[in-house]
């Protein structure tokens, strides 16, 4: 990894800085030396030069997607949106993680700081933030416009409570949205806390089935993948695929696992209010590659053409052809791109 020291996300500043001052890094200029390939993978009907991008998170808007799309991501999912404004939690939304061992799926206690040191792992805590749709909606459609032959924008979106009397309303509507956009690909996140009650979304099998038919029946003619998160346990991913894989068309595991982070003083590092965080990077990418491996497995033994991409800890060409050798149709990275906006294009070198 390259260029670790400017991110093009900048983690001091706020989300709303972010926003309107970013990206920052690299991804301000396009690159000296592109290198494309003719699109020849398959994915989900439509054709890409490399099955690699960027998962929902750091794209945060239109000049984000374009950047990823200039610096050789094939594969960039826009930021997940909602159908009304929510507000991102207070800073920090990101820290470095220094697990003292390989980071478990059971909540471990980790020191969070500011010295983001290779190998890289994070922190990140931001509630799914959401501007009005149109503000996103045009924002959206400019990025699918700008993606060249062999480059696919993703559109992620999320329900939220509250806003009508049942949550699989509120994907439906969502999805629409998205797909006035333009998008080619639908993506509905279900592996953040904000609509769980004692759990994430995903493993609530009987409301992910009611989502996913509602978003089908609102959108019946575009592919749908589900964002997931860990499942620790296989009877719980059998059952959930069992019935999803009929519906859906394709899987994007996983998102992060669940953490501690305190500070060197032992207090909370995300606020009083935010005692646990997501952990994305290094840390957790034995369970990307063991979510894949499960998902592969399972596919095969049952005959179902369900897409898998592959997330989790992918910083270089090498995590990159694991995911693929365990099953992986395609590949993403959040924190590895995030500090090595060049990371695309080593792998499209090492493959030549």
């Amino acid at each position: 990894m390259e260029n670790h020291n400017h991110p093009f996300y900048n983690p001091r500043l706020s989300y709303e800085e972010n926003y309107q001052k970013g990206p920052f890094g690299d991804f301000t200029q396009k690159p000296e030396i592109s290198i494309v390939n003719q699109p020849s993978v398959h994915f989900l009907g439509n054709k890409i030069n490399l099955p690699f991008g960027i998962p929902a998170g750091p794209l945060l808007n239109g000049k984000y997607v374009k950047a990823a799309l200039d610096w050789g991501y094939d594969l960039c999912v826009y930021k997940t949106v909602r159908t009304k404004k929510y507000k991102c939690h207070p800073l920090p939304n990101v820290l470095a993680i220094h697990p003292e061992h390989r980071l478990s799926e059971n909540v471990d206690t980790v020191l969070a700081d500011q010295n983001y040191d290779l190998p890289l792992s994070i922190t990140n805590s931001f509630g799914v933030p959401s501007f009005d749709p149109d503000i996103w909606q045009p924002d959206m459609e400019d990025a699918v416009n700008y993606a060249k032959p062999g480059q696919v924008v993703i559109g992620s979106f999320q329900g939220t409570l509250g806003v009508t009397n049942h949550i699989e309303e509120n994907y439906a509507e969502a999805a629409r949205l998205v797909d006035e956009t333009g998008v080619p690909l639908l993506e509905a996140n279900l592996s953040c806390p904000n609509e769980g009650v004692n759990n994430l979304l995903c493993f609530d099998i009987d409301k992910v089935e009611r989502i996913a038919h509602a978003i089908k029946n609102a959108v019946p003619d575009k592919p749908l993948m589900l964002k997931l998160a860990y499942f620790k346990d296989n009877k719980l991913l059998y059952s959930f695929l069992e019935r999803l894989a009929p519906i859906v068309d394709g899987f994007c595991a996983i998102n992060t696992l669940s953490a501690r982070p305190v500070t060197s003083q032992g207090k909370q590092a995300l606020g009083e209010d935010r005692p646990t965080g997501g952990v994305c990077g290094d840390a957790i990418r034995w369970a990307g590659e063991e979510m894949v491996s499960r998902l592969y497995e399972w596919r095969a033994n049952h005959n179902e053409k369900f897409v898998i991409i592959g997330v989790g800890g992918v910083n270089s060409p090498e995590h990159y052809r694991t995911y693929l050798s365990l099953g992986a149709d395609a590949v993403m990275s959040a924190t590895g791109a995030m500090w090595n906006p060049a990371l695309a294009l080593q792998i499209k070198k090492a493959l030549q």
